[in-house]
């Protein structure tokens, strides 16, 4: 009987997936296969494939013996790409294990990098990266992350434990605290873990991969995930793939750095490259939006010859796939690497336009384009804007990034729960929060938009919300303060508290004191009317509207009706 293959290996200049394997390999998998397949730089790995998550259940959700006797050899083939081995004590070759379904779900599941570290391992790699905070940063993130995704400890523990360092340490940012600072942290987050857990952090790197693809695999279940699934009507999935990818690291300095981009405007579709990055950073630190990052074009400055790269590398998936991309690279010491390529998710405007755009390139013929327009998407061309006249009587709080269009006015809450009870109430809120979560989706579907202190046009917030035709707007750094236990915020020395009204304005970025008349938006953008006369000169029916008097029939006439 044939042994079933649960892995697929890539990397090293080949692969033995393809893109059009998702429903084997999930959207990640089947990026990463694609990637190795036509030559991207990429880290090599292989990908546990989605019947795992099954099989997983199976078996009193734990790994199947022989899933975990096929992930051994695969391991060691990426130790001789790499020529590091896993668990060495001098130069030790570490991980991250992510997850990854065939339909793209973005932050729902869990991902945890520098896998392979101990309290020995740390040593030699600061010794082999000549880098003590290194090696020392990625310990601690290792340790948070995996107790987290492995161990479900709540993420707020570790928070509150950096955020005290830091204040004692009289520094803002991460990557001010020092390599004795972050040695310090990793006793706190090793505290941690005792008090919470009842043992000691695993030191053995095969115990700890073993508890990351569990934890990977048992997230297809977690509830933010089943929420998302429900909300955006995904069926039918087998479950998550598992890709366990050697690291490579943006925390190594002022040369490396991490971000996420996409190579079109997801708002606007406008044919620019639209995206973000962090110096001395590491992948989830953008996307979880815990400091607001640089503008893509800066990089150019900073790292001309990556940038020069990452340009290149970009059109040519874009190319390839003949859509929109959304990728994730990182860069160690000025080498480039991507991590993820993906269709972007996109505004409906935006799909108009690139779909449009890619028509006139030669990319796509007519009837793709019309074939990608989403109808059920096109609501979101609805969004309302504010009334001009209204608007000068507002008064102007700041503004903050524009990361999805339309505009929202409601009471502010502080909380996804708390954001789900009014709703129920009959209230509209704007969610007002440090950084959103996954775990605040449930939140984010029912308020009228959301505003954030923290996080870019490519953090969890802003993408969630443009793929829900949600107002949203990002890193507004004039929210001075916000306690969401006590329920309120500050903004100019002025205290904001639950149930005040606020207005955001995401297509701008602006953020307004109390009640903004909101207006109806005119639909006569050029994408619009190109679009819709390609559907036109193929569509066999009629369409004809029922309306009673004559403002309705002139509204449905404009919305292309034939007649009533």
């Amino acid at each position: 009987m044939e042994t079933k293959k649960w892995i697929y290996s890539f990397g090293g200049g080949t692969s033995e997936g393809n893109k059009d394997m998702k429903a084997v390999l999930g959207g990640k998998g089947a990026g990463l296969h694609e990637m190795a397949k036509i030559g991207v730089t990429l880290p090599p790995g292989f990908t546990i494939i989605t019947e795992a998550c099954k099989a997983y259940e199976e078996n009193n959700n734990k790994i199947p013996a022989d899933i975990l006797q096929a992930v051994w050899p695969a391991l060691a083939h990426v130790e001789e790409l790499m020529g590091k081995k896993f668990g060495d004590l001098e130069n030790p070759l570490l991980f991250s294990v992510r997850s990854g379904a065939a339909q793209s779900m973005p932050g729902m599941m869990d991902t945890i990098l520098n896998l392979g570290l101990n309290d020995e391992s740390v040593l030699g790699l600061a010794k082999a990266s000549k880098n003590e905070r290194f090696a020392w940063d990625s310990y601690r993130r290792f340790i948070s992350m995996f107790g987290e995704i492995a161990l479900e400890i709540e993420h707020k523990h570790f928070e509150k434990a950096i955020s005290a360092l830091k204040e004692r340490k009289n520094v803002k940012l991460d990557t001010e605290l020092t390599a004795d600072d972050l040695k310090e942290l990793v006793s706190d987050y090793k505290a941690i873990y005792q008090k919470t857990i009842g043992t000691s952090f695993p030191n053995d790197p095969r115990k700890q991969l073993e508890m990351a693809i569990e934890a990977v695999l048992r997230s297809w279940n977690n509830n933010r995930a089943v929420v998302y699934r429900k909300l955006n009507d995904i069926r039918g999935l087998l479950g998550t793939a598992v890709n366990v990818q050697s690291m490579v690291f943006g925390n190594m300095g002022l040369t490396s750095g991490t971000g996420v981009a996409f190579s079109r405007d997801p708002t606007t579709g406008e044919n620019k490259l639209y995206g973000e990055f962090l110096i001395n950073a590491q992948g989830e630190d953008v996307v979880a939006g815990i400091r607001t990052p640089n503008k893509i074009s800066d990089l150019e400055k900073i790292m001309p010859e990556a940038f020069q790269q990452f340009l290149s590398i970009v059109r040519k998936l874009e190319n390839h796939y003949k859509d929109m991309q959304d990728v994730e690279f990182t860069i160690q010491e000025n080498r480039l690497f991507f991590l993820q390529c993906r269709i972007g998710k996109r505004s409906a405007a935006a799909a108009l336009k690139i779909a449009m755009d890619l028509v006139e390139e030669g990319l796509i013929t007519k009837e793709q384009a019309i074939k990608r327009i989403d109808p059920n998407s096109l609501n979101q061309l609805l969004h309302h804007q504010p009334d001009p006249d209204s608007l000068k009587a507002a008064t102007l709080l700041g503004k903050g990034l524009a990361a999805s269009p339309g505009a929202a006015c409601g009471q502010i809450v502080f909380t996804a729960e708390d954001a789900k009870k009014w709703v129920e109430d009959g209230k509209k809120v704007v969610l007002v929060r440090l950084e959103t979560s996954p775990e605040d989706i449930e939140g984010m579907n029912v308020a009228e938009g959301i505003l954030t202190a923290r996080g870019g046009l490519t953090s969890h917030a802003a993408v969630v919300c443009r793929g829900m035709g949600r107002c949203c707007v990002c890193g507004w750094e004039g929210i001075e303060k916000l306690d969401d236990d006590e329920k309120y915020m500050r903004i100019g020395g002025k205290t904001y508290k639950e149930g005040d009204w606020l207005t955001i304005v995401g297509t701008t970025g602006q953020v307004y004191e109390g009640k903004v008349k909101l207006i109806e938006p005119e639909l006569d953008s050029l994408p619009y009317r190109t679009i819709m006369g390609w559907a036109d000169a193929v569509r066999k029916l009629s369409v004809r509207t029922n309306a009673d008097v004559p403002k309705d029939a002139q509204t449905a006439v404009k919305f292309g009706a034939d007649g009533i």
